[in-house]
């Protein structure tokens, strides 16, 4: 009998399930892998050249071409608003990911490779078929099982929340696809607004004002890089002289950018996140009202970098509002800290049917 004994205790490394977290964002996806923490953090951008029919450039480079490739090369977005829509660019994107981050930590396994154990988070607002395509893109990829949980939960965690307690905790997400306002507890959501127009308009929004007040067209990475470098809700005052095509001439024009411009053309935006926050607090029980006013506001998502944007927040909230330390991070951080109980991350599962 203790011999039996003795065999269970045995670990034998290529038995042994290797895990890894994926964060799949409009914008950019991060990899984590157990243990090890964030391996990968890309943009999700493809180029696909339409004469050799593949997927050539991946993530930072294919993202640096955007808007200066020829006819045949078409720069290829596969996650739209926090959804998959392209589902082969995915499954091209998630393999050369694996390849960069994943591959060369099961060197070590030189006989027999593990199985990959994948998590992923999903908006709430995806439905069964859209929660079961990201599912599909990363068995497609080389993970043998996959689990799906609500982001929200994740990024909630990702906060040093526990999400499975009954005191209710707020959280912005202010991601690049999607927008997501939420109320945790009891490892659930208790109320939810979610708002498409995130990062990536912004960005939009720069190039509809700079083409309205100076006649001048500007590409996106142009008008994304004005939005890091300007937009601040502090007092400070920066400019930049940014160069793109006269709307008159056709040929380059240069202008000078304020902080205060790039502020005029995105303050309707962050209007209508304050508006959304209002509306759900508004439709809260008095209960998880009062606990969000005690708690305050947790900001996460690329955006809550912003200089002074807790600041804004309370100004126009009243409620008590900060950015969490791993800001960027937040929902891959959250799947980490949920899957050190192995039991856990299944109580969050999303289903896949």
């Amino acid at each position: 009998m203790s011999i039996i004994n003795n065999i269970k205790n045995i670990r034998v490394p290529f038995f042994s399930t290797f895990k890894a977290y994926f964060d799949l964002g409009t914008t950019n996806t991060r990899i984590a892998v157990k243990k090890k923490g964030v391996v990968f953090r890309e943009p999700t951008y493809l180029g696909y050249n339409a004469k050799t029919k593949e997927y050539m450039f991946f993530g930072t480079e294919a993202k640096t071409i955007q808007g200066k490739t020829p006819d045949f090369l078409t720069i290829v977005r596969p996650i739209t608003n926090g959804i998959l829509a392209d589902f082969d660019a995915e499954v091209s994107f998630l393999r050369n990911s694996m390849d960069t981050a994943i591959r060369p930590y099961l060197e070590q396994f030189s006989l027999i490779k593990p199985p990959i154990h994948a998590v992923a988070a999903t908006p709430s607002i995806s439905t069964e078929i859209e929660r079961k395509a990201v599912e599909e893109s990363l068995q497609k990829s080389g993970c043998t099982q996959v689990t799906i949980v609500e982001r929200a939960l994740a990024t909630a965690a990702g906060c040093g929340f526990n999400i499975f307690s009954h005191e209710p905790q707020m959280v912005i997400d202010l991601g690049g696809g999607l927008l997501e306002i939420s109320v945790v507890s009891g490892g659930g959501i208790v109320g939810q607004r979610v708002l498409k127009t995130a990062g990536e308009n912004m960005n939009k929004l720069i190039a509809n004002y700079t083409y309205l007040k100076h006649g001048i067209v500007l590409g996106e990475n142009t008008c994304e890089n004005i939005k890091i470098e300007l937009l601040n809700f502090t007092d400070e005052e920066l400019n930049v002289t940014v160069r793109g095509k006269s709307l008159e001439t056709g040929l380059p024009k240069s202008i000078k950018l304020k902080t205060s411009d790039v502020r005029e053309a995105l303050i309707s935006q962050f209007h209508h996140v304050i508006d959304a926050t209002r509306e759900l607090i508004e439709a809260s029980q008095p209960e998880v009202a009062d606990a969000i006013f005690k708690n305050g506001i947790a900001l996460t998502g690329k955006i809550a970098g912003i200089p002074g944007i807790e600041q804004y927040f309370h100004q126009e909230l009243k409620i008590d509002t900060y950015v969490v330390e791993h800001y960027a991070d937040a929902t891959i951080y959250g799947m980490m800290r949920l899957d050190q109980d192995n039991e856990t991350i299944y109580k969050i599962a999303a289903p896949t049917y």
